[in-house]
Formats: C-alpha cells, sequence, structure tokens
C-alpha cells in the first residue's frame, strides 16, 4: 500500500536534483563564459543644445464684440482678402437661430439635389448598387483625410437614398411627388428668408482686408513680438518677456497671421552661438506642444551682453503647424552624425602587417575595428569611429568599394564580441 507514495516521493527527488544539476551548469557556465556579446544596430547622434525662445509672426488681432462667437475657420487655413472669418451673435438664441437655419438649408439642399437627379432614378437594385458605392466612397475619402469634395458626396448619398425611399414614387403608391417635393422647398425657402431677416438684426459677420492664416488663440504677445522690433531683442528683455503673462484681449476673436515667413528668437552663451552662423541653416526640434524639425536660417546674431547672444532664426515651413505655439523649448542640432552603434569596450586597435605584392616590402600599420561573431568563428572587421559618448562609439565600417572584397564589412545586426581573451582572426568560439 505505501510503494505507490513512495515511488512518487522518489521521482519528486530526482526531478528536482535534475533541475538543481542544470541551474548550477547554467549559472557555472555564464559565470566562466570567456566572452560577452552585444548587437550592433544603426544610430544617429547629434550635437545639440537646448533654447528656451519665443515664435513670432506678423499677427493681427481680429476684434468682435458677441455673446456667441462662431469661428468659421480652423487653425492654420488659409483665409483670402474679403473672407468671413467670423459670426457673432447678441445671444444664445440668435446662435440656436443660425443652428436652425442651418438644417433647414441642408434639407433644402437636399432635396434641391435629389430633384436634379430624379431623371436618372432607376430600379431598387441600381439604386442599392449605387448606395454601396457612394458610401465607400465617402468611407474611403474620410479614412484618406481629402475633405475636398466631401460636401459634394455627402450630398450625392442623401439623394440616393431619398430615392431608394421611393421619394419619386407615385400618389398611389404613397410616395411622395416631385410637385410636392417643388411645394417643399418653397416652404422651405420662406421660412429661410424669415430667419435670416430676423438674423440681420443681431448677427455680425466679421470680415478681413487682406490674405492670411487664421489662427484662434490670442496670447496677448501680438504686439509686444513683432518681426521689426526682433532686432532691438536684448537677452535681458528676453527674460523679461519669459517672466510676463500679457494680458489678454477679451474682444478678439481670433487673429490673422499675414506673412508665411515666422521667426524663433532665444538668447544663447555666446559659447554656443559660435556654433552658428549668419545666413546658414541649423535644424530645431520641436518635442513638446509639437513635434517637429524645421530646418531654419540664422537670420542675426545679436552682440554679446554679458556673456549671451541674442539669435533670431527664420522659415516659412510649417507654418499652419506652430500657429498655436509661442514660448517654447526646442533643440537646436548643430551636426547628425550616423554610423553604427557599438559598445566602447569592443572597440579594438591591433597591429596589421601587409605586404607589397610588387615590391615585397612588409609593412605594420595600426587598425581599428570589432570581432564580430560570423558562424563558429570570431571574426575582426576594421571600423572607423566617428562619434564617442557614454559607454558606446558610433562607427562606420572600412570599405574599399570594390564589388566582392567588402563581404566582412560590418553590418547593423551583427553580434559583437564586447569581452574575450585571446581573441584572433578566425578564432573559433561557438
Amino acid at each position: 500500500m505505501k510503494q505507490g507514495p513512495l515511488l512518487n516521493r522518489i521521482l519528486m527527488l530526482v526531478l528536482f536534483a535534475a533541475l538543481l544539476i542544470y541551474l548550477g551548469v547554467y549559472v557555472w557556465d555564464s559565470m566562466n563564459d570567456p566572452f560577452t556579446t552585444a548587437t550592433a544596430y544603426a544610430c544617429t547622434v547629434d550635437d545639440a543644445i537646448e533654447a528656451t525662445g519665443f515664435l513670432v509672426r506678423e499677427e493681427q488681432v481680429i476684434q468682435g464684440n458677441g455673446a456667441v462667437v462662431d469661428q468659421l475657420f480652423n487653425e492654420g487655413e488659409k483665409v483670402a482678402r474679403g473672407q468671413t472669418v467670423a459670426v457673432l451673435y447678441g445671444s444664445a438664441e440668435a446662435a440656436e437661430r443660425r443652428n436652425t437655419l442651418l438644417a433647414l438649408e441642408n434639407e433644402r439642399d437636399q432635396l434641391q439635389y435629389a430633384l436634379t437627379q430624379s431623371a436618372d432614378a432607376g430600379d431598387n437594385a441600381r439604386l442599392s448598387g449605387e448606395i454601396i458605392d457612394a458610401i465607400t466612397t465617402l468611407r474611403s475619402s474620410v479614412a484618406s483625410e481629402d475633405f475636398t469634395r466631401l460636401e459634394d458626396q455627402t450630398l450625392e448619398l442623401k439623394s440616393l437614398i431619398y430615392q431608394r425611399a421611393d421619394a419619386f414614387g407615385t400618389e398611389e403608391e404613397g410616395g411622395t411627388t416631385v410637385a410636392e417635393m417643388q411645394n417643399r422647398i418653397q416652404e422651405l425657402n420662406a421660412q429661410i428668408s424669415a430667419l435670416q431677416s430676423q438674423s440681420s438684426q443681431d448677427t455680425t459677420r466679421v470680415t478681413v482686408s487682406q490674405s492670411g492664416t487664421f489662427s484662434g488663440m490670442v496670447d496677448g504677445f501680438e504686439t509686444l513680438l513683432t518681426p521689426d522690433g526682433l532686432e532691438n531683442l536684448t537677452p535681458a528683455d528676453l527674460d523679461k518677456l519669459s517672466a510676463q503673462t500679457p494680458q489678454q484681449d477679451t474682444t478678439a476673436v481670433g487673429k490673422l497671421i499675414t506673412s508665411s515667413t515666422w521667426y524663433f528668437v532665444c538668447a544663447l552663451s555666446e559659447e554656443e552661438a559660435a556654433n552658428l552662423t549668419e545666413g546658414k541653416d541649423i535644424t530645431v526640434r520641436f518635442s513638446r506642444d509639437w513635434s517637429g524639425s524645421v530646418d531654419m536660417e540664422v537670420e542675426r546674431l545679436g552682440p554679446p551682453q554679458g556673456g549671451r547672444m541674442t539669435v533670431i532664426l527664420s522659415t516659412d515651413r510649417f507654418l499652419a503647424d506652430t500657429t498655436l505655439l509661442r514660448k517654447q523649448t526646442v533643440d537646436l542640432v548643430f551636426r547628425s552624425k550616423s554610423g553604427i552603434r557599438v559598445p566602447t569596450q569592443a572597440i579594438r586597435t591591433e597591429e596589421r602587417s601587409e605586404t607589397n605584392e610588387e615590391t615585397g616590402e612588409t609593412t605594420v600599420r595600426q587598425v581599428t575595428g570589432v570581432y564580430a561573431i560570423v558562424g563558429v568563428q570570431a571574426e575582426f572587421k576594421e571600423v572607423t569611429v566617428v562619434d564617442q559618448r557614454e559607454g558606446y562609439c558610433v562607427v562606420t565600417p572600412v570599405t574599399t568599394g570594390v564589388p566582392g572584397t567588402d563581404k566582412k564589412a560590418l553590418r547593423s545586426g551583427d553580434e559583437i564580441i564586447v569581452t574575450g581573451k585571446d581573441l584572433f582572426d578566425g578564432k573559433v568560439v561557438r
């Protein structure tokens, strides 16, 4: 009766002992492994400094006064001269009236569009196919964020749905006749005219006198920071601006940016500014309120004051993406280096003997490289160190440019030997 439990205990002890032996061997091999490796991979490193400054644009504040403000343009959208950028309503009732007016106008447009398409109405099967096609087209436009024909596509779909619902049936069939739809359009026109007459008394349209880019945010810096006043700004002035919280204009309904060129102004130490040259480009990397990089021209380097200089950068790119930005901390990237990242410990300098086949002369030169594991062997791959950082180096493989001779060149993804004893080219390591 006791043989079964005893056998189970013996098996459990054997399995436990085997597990302990396996773990012991693994730990012993790990502690005595003569090689540690790492994977080399492509990377780019930057020489950059952090700077805090202001975005400056040619801006005109758009004034308006109303209980309810309806901005008609999106942030960063282009505005033509004479266009209405906002509608001001004297009360909440006026704004609600506007919603009713839009609903009536949409219904009228749908009916008018349906009437223009009535002659083409066919059987239900064909209409069903056209509805599916219209839905697919509309979905594709939304997915690709192409809204250029969104309104027309929506009206077309609604018209087909009207037709599919027997909008053009006969009176005997219980449908709506063309004459009844025309009467409905006349009723809608009368209601729209009445609402428009009421709106003229408590609704105001705000237009712009010149073209530009619309922004709905007015922060008070529009008059404190202007392109014309940038050259007179000192590092001390920028410090004062950083400590300010300008009073916002409560009567503003937005602003118009009238030039595509915008500026970034900041203060740098003389040592940092020495990396810049007037007229040259520098990459400015935004990573907080907006993620993106833009190449900006060094417009001006101000005179040194107290060991610091005012730096003015300019560009005409990405204006629509940066209209909401004002005070920003960015990275000024002076230069970038690309290559393959390897641990610093993996870099080795060795002597290599080379014999000239023509003269028979043998020369010894110092070469820098890394050992990579290729198959079961260690293979020396010559590299050039282009940058050294804490704990790692960025290198580029040394190649001859001759087809078929660069198979041993270092590549991203190679397994690099970081530490090892008595390494040599061709040594079996596995």
